[in-house]
């Protein structure tokens, strides 16, 4: 495979020294390592510093960044200046891939690998991940954190440079792991992430469990759900499927009274009206026909977009299957008219196990070429 694998690592950190050890030592244990990996301590008051130097003169891909104390772990738009501060020490032209990796991760040993080849395998995919499990707290066994298949994972966002460039980048504000993913689908990249064994990792801090307790953690996912722009009857069918999750009913509770007392206070919201009308759409077809065939519709109906701008793609493959892509065409004028076109995502399984949603991509495609025949 001579395809260029040059992936940046970028991981904004502060006070986490609990865990900062395994996240280091399964990094420096990846099949193919970064080529750069820049850690920007956020002013941590603990051994992360320490811990940092330490490592910093073993691994040669160790970069790291130091800001001063800001009197706070900030997440949300406090995390994304932290990784805008790392990125700009680099020329993001460097490289193929570029990873936001948090550093509370226990990641597998061909993480980035896998990621890589299946990237290859389909130049359509702009952002993918593996899935989250953490360890229960009453019943001390690794679960499965709740998160769809068509978001890749905010603790390690694997993007494809290109389409990094083409969505503009993250978004400064709590939802930023959302709008970048829905933008990416909506401009006609695919954008997603796995349940597959080799990429499963531990995430050492469950997801919504802020430093002040997982209540406050939910409020702040209820409120990024509307400075998105999320509809209010999807939301609320999104609390009532989480309620049975950990912690059972109170995790809801907090994520519907963070959306609506938002929308009480007239809070501002994404200022991108048809970016929210695009969202809308999409989030009602998941209600009207679930999520997965819902995804897989869009997916076909938006492939002409990224076709057009990349017309090269998939023209020529390797021996072993591998996309030859030509990323240099021009990006697509923000104008452009919405229009439909079939296809069915393909990747590479891992150990034998089979693809979700082919089936659906096929179904979704075929009411796509009715409908245009109506």
């Amino acid at each position: 495979m001579n395809q260029s694998r040059r992936y940046l690592l970028i991981s904004p950190c502060r006070d986490e020294a609990q865990y900062l050890h395994r996240t280091l030592d399964s990094v420096a244990a990846q099949s193919v390592p970064p080529t750069l990996w820049v850690v920007v301590d956020d002013g941590s008051t603990d051994e992360t510093p320490a811990i940092l130097e330490e490592y910093a003169r073993r691994l040669p891909c160790l970069r790291v960044v130091r800001r001063t104390d800001r009197g706070g772990r900030q997440v949300g738009p406090g995390v994304i200046e932290a990784f805008y501060a790392g990125l700009e020490t680099v020329r993001l032209e460097d490289f193929d891939y570029l990873c936001k990796l948090d550093m509370d991760l226990d990641l597998p040993g061909r993480y980035f690998e896998l990621l890589m080849q299946r990237m290859e395998s389909n130049p359509r995919i702009g952002t993918t991940s593996g899935k989250p499990w953490f360890v229960h707290p009453q019943r001390g066994t690794l679960v499965p954190e709740i998160c769809g298949d068509e978001m890749s994972v905010g603790m390690t966002k694997f993007y494809r440079v290109a389409c990094f460039n083409e969505i503009g980048g993250f978004v400064r504000e709590v939802m930023w792991d959302g709008i970048d993913c829905h933008r990416a689908r909506m401009l006609g990249w695919i954008a997603e992430s796995r349940d597959l064994e080799p990429i499963r990792f531990v995430h050492l801090r469950p997801q919504g469990a802020s430093q002040k307790g997982i209540w406050t953690g939910r409020v702040r996912k209820g409120f990024g759900q509307y400075f998105m722009g999320t509809s209010p009857i999807y939301h609320l069918a999104v609390a009532v499927y989480h309620l049975p999750a950990y912690p059972v009913l109170i995790g809801s509770v907090a994520m519907l009274w963070g959306y609506f007392r938002s929308w009480l206070k007239g809070l501002p919201r994404y200022d991108d009206l048809a970016f929210r009308r695009f969202l809308r759409s999409y989030q009602h077809a998941c209600l009207r026909m679930g999520k997965r065939a819902a995804t897989a519709r869009i997916n076909a109906e938006r492939a002409r977009l990224w076709h057009d701008s990349y017309p090269a793609a998939g023209a020529r493959r390797s021996i072993d299957g591998a996309c030859r892509t030509d990323f240099a065409a021009p990006a697509r004028a923000a104008t452009r008219q919405q229009v439909a076109g079939v296809e069915t995502p393909h990747g590479p399984t891992f150990d034998g196990e089979s693809e979700a949603g082919d089936e659906a991509a096929r179904v979704a495609g075929a009411r796509a070429a009715r409908h245009r025949a109506k």
